[in-house]
């Protein structure tokens, strides 16, 4: 409110935006050696800050992740919307951007699984893809990249010059987390053999429709998800009031059904499962 004002705006979003960026990684390192060398300096054994360490290294990497409650979102959308078009409405408004007002019930569950698809990428792969390369603090610095994004980077009048640096910041902080969570997607639907097709195949539908979406990232995991679901997303939404076109992804527009949200589902949670193991494979080789 204060910076988002008169002239000078996109200089003032890349202050605020590079600064709450740089801030928070400074921050969190700061308060995980103290928490190290505190404890020592009060003459504790080494134990008590090593276990201080972890116990806030830890509560940082769950307030980090979002997967579980990512789940359970999509799943009440789904669970209400078969009771209720406006109660999905309401229910699908808490994880997504667009104008859920005037949404019909397939857009509703379109929704959920498109934000699923995407979140799983912001929420789960790239938090840990950036803390395999930075370590905690760089989890940490990756989650206020992310909310920034969420918060300020919108190509409308009040936010496209503040939020370009923002949205720009984000762009790149997700480009290879985007395109590895499709790749995770694709091999987990192998795993499951839920579907005849082959890996080429989906490789190729994802490499066809994942570069067509208006973000140069989310179009990579949602086509992933389409593909496997067989099924159509995207279209044009409102977003606070003005009106944005998003090219299809999928020729094939299916009515979406609860099987499919328990499908995409289990996807989501055998990508997570995918992705710590991956971790942990790179870790023990390094």
């Amino acid at each position: 409110r204060k910076f988002n004002n008169g002239g000078n705006r996109k200089t003032k979003g890349a202050l605020v935006a590079t600064g709450c960026i740089v801030g928070v990684f400074v921050l969190t390192n700061a308060v995980l050696v103290a928490s190290v060398l505190v404890p020592y300096g009060l003459g504790l054994p080494n134990y008590c800050g090593i276990g201080l360490y972890l116990l806030l290294s830890t509560g940082m990497v769950f307030f980090c992740l979002a997967g579980r409650t990512l789940r359970q979102e999509v799943r009440m959308t789904f669970e209400v919307t078969d009771r209720s078009v406006e109660e999905g409405r309401r229910q699908v408004a808490r994880i997504v951007g667009r104008d859920t007002s005037n949404l019909s019930a397939q857009e509703v569950r379109t929704a959920a699984l498109e934000t699923l698809a995407e979140n799983l990428s912001d929420g789960v792969v790239a938090p840990l893809f950036w803390m395999l390369l930075l370590g905690v603090p760089g989890m940490m610095t990756y989650k206020m990249v992310n909310t920034l994004d969420s918060m300020i980077g919108y190509r409308t009048e009040r936010y496209e010059r503040f939020g370009c640096w923002a949205a720009k910041i984000d762009d790149y902080a997700n480009y290879i987390p985007a395109r590895l969570t499709a790749l995770l997607i694709v091999f987990a639907e192998k795993l499951m053999r839920w579907k005849r097709t082959s890996v080429k195949w989906l490789m190729g539908f994802v490499g066809r429709y994942g570069s067509q979406h208006a973000s140069p990232n989310s179009g990579w995991p949602e086509a992933a998800l389409a593909g496997v679901l067989d099924c159509q997303f995207g279209g044009g939404h409102n977003y606070f009031g003005v009106y944005f076109y998003k090219p299809f992804i999928g020729d094939y527009p299916r009515l979406l059904t609860t099987a499919d949200m328990w499908r995409s589902l289990q996807i989501a949670m055998a990508v997570e499962m995918m992705m710590v193991g991956l971790m942990l494979l790179v870790m023990l080789i390094g």
